[in-house]
Parts: structure tokens; sequence; C-alpha cells
């Protein structure tokens, strides 16, 4: 059987740096090795890639070794080169998550270069990360969302004291202060009174140029993981029951007691089909491909489903949500990379089928 070659793009610009390593090393690791030749290219905070020749995977976070004479070049329609040569790749896992990575740049730039790659393309990759954006698709779909105002940092700077009477008018507080294109609850804020407000905007603003405000619900966090092109599948709903006062980057991610995983959820099973059914609207509303986890509130006095967010490239080391609930339907982690790497392949047979003479 012949191998594929797959390389790896992991680390990248983003505020999400660190969990990129985590998540590009177990995949690293459950790659079926039988199966595919694989590569690794970490890109530093700074932008550059670097061919990880020879690399050792023996923890579980990836280093970066930033050795100049394995800088990489992307050469458009021709792939990515290495000391003058083209390296032999067929396909690309971007294990990116965040800015630069997760929000449609990336897919545009591997778009360009020629090669297949992992899930969805620039379009849907932009739509999701774009909290705003998706948000007004899904009203307009009909979808439930939690309501919002969006703000635009000169909006803000030219006058700030009209955002927060707006804010203010319509929400009250609490409210959730976030970037619009950030995640793993990087520079969000849930703010308790007006003291607190332009300090949490200001926060947002440093990762981003828009926010949304919306308001806090006493809700429950359920997730469901989603994979496919057109014929999708979903899985095992999850919750997550952090214990701080929301699910931020430290109960992620730093603190091993912030927030409990509960798979699968505890839900009516006529809500818990009708999250599956939302979370499929939801994901073709944005041309969505290969996989993602969408996010949603259930409120818990009316159980009112309210989507909040799709991650096109979630956490994925094996013990993240997005991959658990694969496993406990069945979809083991080795499987499911062998899948995504399926309808990437498929993704881009469709790219090649466009005619682009006239």
């Amino acid at each position: 059987m012949k191998k594929h070659n797959i390389a790896i793009l992991y680390g990248g610009r983003s505020g999400e740096h660190d969990v990129s390593l985590l998540s590009a090393s177990s995949v690293e690791k459950h790659l079926n090795k039988e199966k595919y030749n694989i590569s690794l290219i970490g890109i530093t905070l700074n932008g550059v890639w670097y061919y990880q020749e020879n690399y050792i995977n023996n923890s579980d976070c990836l280093e970066i070794i930033e050795d100049d004479s394995n800088i990489v070049s992307l050469i458009p329609g021709r792939g990515l080169m290495v000391k003058g040569i083209i390296l032999p790749i067929d396909f690309i896992f971007p294990i990116l998550h965040g800015t630069y990575g997760e929000d449609g740049t990336m897919q545009g730039l591997l778009e360009i270069v020629g090669i297949p790659f992992a899930g969805s393309g620039m379009d849907g990759s932009y739509l999701a990360m774009d909290k705003e954006v998706a948000k007004i698709i899904w009203d307009r779909e009909g979808l439930p969302i939690v309501p919002f105002i969006g703000i635009k940092k000169h909006d803000y700077l030219k006058n700030p004291n009209d955002i927060k009477s707006r804010s203010q008018d319509k929400f009250g507080y609490p409210v959730f202060i976030k970037p619009v294109k950030a995640g793993s609850s990087v520079g969000v804020s849930r703010v308790e009174s007006q003291d607190e407000f332009f300090a949490a905007l200001d926060k947002a603003f440093k990762y981003d140029t828009k926010v949304l405000i919306e308001p806090a619900v006493n809700a429950r966090e359920i997730e469901c993981s989603v994979v496919g092109n057109y014929n999708l599948e979903t899985f095992a709903l999850g919750e997550i029951a952090p214990s701080h006062k929301f699910y931020d980057y430290d109960a992620k991610y730093i603190d091993p007691n912030g927030a409990k995983l509960i798979i699968p959820a505890v839900i009516d099973d006529s809500i818990a089909t009708e999250m599956k059914r939302l979370a499929k609207s939801a994901y073709l509303a944005l041309n969505l491909k290969g996989f993602s986890r969408v996010d949603f509130f259930l409120d818990k006095e009316s159980n009112k489903i309210m989507i909040n967010e799709i991650n096109t490239i979630p956490g994925f080391t094996n013990i993240s949500m997005f991959s658990m609930l694969c496993a406990h339907n069945g979809l083991g982690y080795s499987e499911l990379l062998d899948r995504i790497f399926e309808l990437g392949i498929e993704r881009y047979q469709e790219v090649l089928s466009m005619d682009f003479s006239h």
C-alpha cells in the first residue's frame, strides 16, 4: 500500500500558539504510521516556518527547532520548499488554532500553494472565526443565537461612553465582552458592573479590532462534534461544567480542575435531537467542511437552545472534547484522522473540478 506524505503545521502567530503545540503532538502520535509518512513544520510566533528535520515527539508538547537552514518557502502552485527542494507533501493538517491558522488566512494560502488540507476552506474558516458574521448569518437562517452588539475599535476610541450606554440600555449587567476572531476564550471577560466595562473592552481590543458584547445567560454549555462535507455525522453531546465563573483560558488549559467534561451530556432526548439538527444547520450555513465543534448554550430554566460559536479547528488532543465525543460513539482517534484526511481529499477534488479557463 502506497503511503501518503502528510505534513502537520503547528504553532503559529496566535494567542493559542501553545495549545497548538499540544494538539499537534497528539495528532502526530495518532496518525497511522503504516498509512502515512509524517513531516512536521513549526511556525513561530513571528510567523517563520521551520521544517523539523529528524524530529522526535516524545512528550505531550511539540517543540519548534529554529534552524535557519530549514526555513520553509512557499511556491504558489508548486508546494513547500526547503533547501531548494520541493517537499513531497500530499496533504497538510493545519493544526493551528485561532488567528492566522483558523481564520481563513492559512486556508487561502494553502489553496494558492495547491496542496489539499484538512478541514474547511478559506470562506468557511473565515465565516466561523468571525463570530459577528457567523451570528448574522445564523440569525438570517432563523437559527437561535444569543443577542449581541458588535463594536469596531475605531468607533470605541471615538466615543467610548456611547458604547457603554448602548450596552447598558440593551443588556444591563452582567455581560460578556470578547474579541470577534479569537478562540480558547483569549481576551474574554465577564463584566459584572459598569466599573469593569472599559477595562474589559481594552483587554478584548488587544486581540482584535472588533469585539462582541453579549448578555450573560444562565445556561449549561453543551458541545457537539460534526464530521463531514455534505453528508454530516454528529456524535454524543458533551457538557462543560466549569468550576470558574466561566470556561476561560485558565479553566481550559491551566487549572487541572477548571472544568468537568460530562460525556454524554445528561439532557432529554428531544433536546439532544434538536441540538444535533441545529449543529448541522449551523455548519452548512457557513459552508464548513471536514470537521468542526459546535458549541451551544442551554438555558437552565427554559431549556432554550442557543448557538454560541463554531470552532473549525477545535482542541485536538485525545482528551479534547471534540475527539472524545467522536470516540464515545465508536470513532476512535486514529480512525477520525483517517476520515478527516479522506474528507480533505474529497473537498480538494471538488475544487479541482472547477473550470478556471474562462
